[in-house]
């Protein structure tokens, strides 16, 4: 009878864990990008979808609406000191970063909300500074999204597409 219970307890736990490691595993885990450019310290904190044999662009981002830019919660973009982003000034905070992406052109816009689950209560109004840009063929295939703060760039890499805007 001992021996009945003793296993069935460590049946049980086993069981517990497993549900408890699946219910913790994101299919889209959070994810911090940093890096200096500008002269300010760059923070991402962004929800890091996989590509998993979909069609990316155009399809599960639709062209023509706004994006929260990752998964999950709103991707936030947090900067210690004032910069520029393609040339426009963006005051020292912390930002939504949303996208409305095109086959030929970005709109990248940093919103003053930055505590929103995804897109849903995206309001335009709360824009702070929206800029346009061109986005390029990536040199490989990203499965996963990636954002990079390098030099005085922010570079956003998914599938095979590359976005980058100027911080300076």
């Amino acid at each position: 009878m001992k021996q009945i219970l003793n296993t069935a307890a460590i049946v049980l736990l086993t069981i517990f864990s497993l549900s408890t490691f699946a219910q913790n595993s994101k299919p889209s885990p959070a994810m911090t990008a940093t890096g200096k450019a500008g002269g300010a310290n760059i923070t991402i904190n962004y929800g890091a979808p996989s590509v998993k044999g979909r069609k990316i662009w155009g399809e599960l981002v639709p062209y023509g609406k706004v994006w929260r830019t990752g998964a999950n919660d709103a991707t936030t973009f947090e900067i210690d000191a004032d910069v520029k982003i393609e040339g426009q000034t963006l005051a020292k905070g912390k930002y939504a970063l949303f996208t409305i992406p095109e086959e030929k052109e970005w709109t990248i816009i940093f919103n003053k909300n930055p505590k929103q689950w995804g897109a849903y209560s995206y309001k335009q109004e709360e824009d702070v500074l929206r800029v346009k840009v061109k986005p390029s063929a990536s040199s490989s295939a990203q499965e996963v999204l990636k954002y990079e703060v390098s030099g005085n760039k922010v570079t956003i890499l998914w599938e095979n597409l590359s976005v980058s805007f100027n911080v300076k």
